[in-house]
């Protein structure tokens, strides 16, 4: 992994927002579509740290992909095995992690966090949402004949626990680079302020 931040984020800002990470790891939280994976990826090159993919790590570990456990054995045993991966990940050492659009909302989880992460949530409108699921498959919770409703109804549910997160980044349609420029000045400022909102 390249140390080397790209011309968008200049050094100081970068030293500044690892100097207030005090050695913790950036977790990033939201619903599928918020971009938690392809900007997870270049903030952690920013950042010079590692990156781990939640949903990457359980299907390594159970060797199953995500819709194939969540049809043998229900979203309940998912969530407690996703549950236990992210507190493995957090346990490991500093990282950037993209966490699963439900893994925050075990309270057992957002706390395990709280003790060793920043939590990011990348927030997203429906349309940029539905934008982009759209274009993969293998989403079990919108296998249904109205994915929006169903979006809707997850944004509805989680994005007050969402909120609960260290910061909040608007993601929308502009380069990874752009959102994840955003996170680092966040995390930079967070010492200036109880909660920084980018909303």
């Amino acid at each position: 992994m390249s140390a080397t931040a790209p011309t968008n984020a200049p050094q100081d800002t970068v030293a500044a927002a690892l100097a207030q990470l005090a050695g913790r790891s950036v977790a990033l939280v939201g619903l599928m579509g918020a971009g938690k994976t392809t900007v997870g990826r270049r903030l952690a090159q920013v950042l010079a740290l590692p990156f781990h993919d939640s949903d990457h790590e359980i299907e390594a570990a159970s060797r199953m992909s995500v819709p194939e456990l969540f049809a043998a054995y229900g979203e309940p045993e998912f969530r407690a095995l996703e549950a236990r991966v992210i507190s493995r990940l957090a346990e490991e050492g500093q990282a950037v992690i993209s966490t699963g659009g439900g893994a925050y909302m075990r309270e057992e989880t957002r706390e395990r966090l709280r003790e060793r992460a920043v939590s990011v949530w990348l927030k997203a409108d429906l349309d940029l949402l539905m934008e982009r699921v759209s274009r993969r498959t293998g989403r079990p919770l919108l296998k249904t004949h109205d994915p929006r409703a169903v979006m809707r109804d997850l944004m509805d549910k989680r994005y007050p626990i969402y909120g609960l997160a260290d910061l909040t980044v608007q993601s929308r349609n502009v380069k990874r680079e752009v959102i994840a420029q955003e996170i680092v000045e966040q995390l930079a400022a967070m010492g200036q302020g109880s909660r920084t909102d980018g909303a």
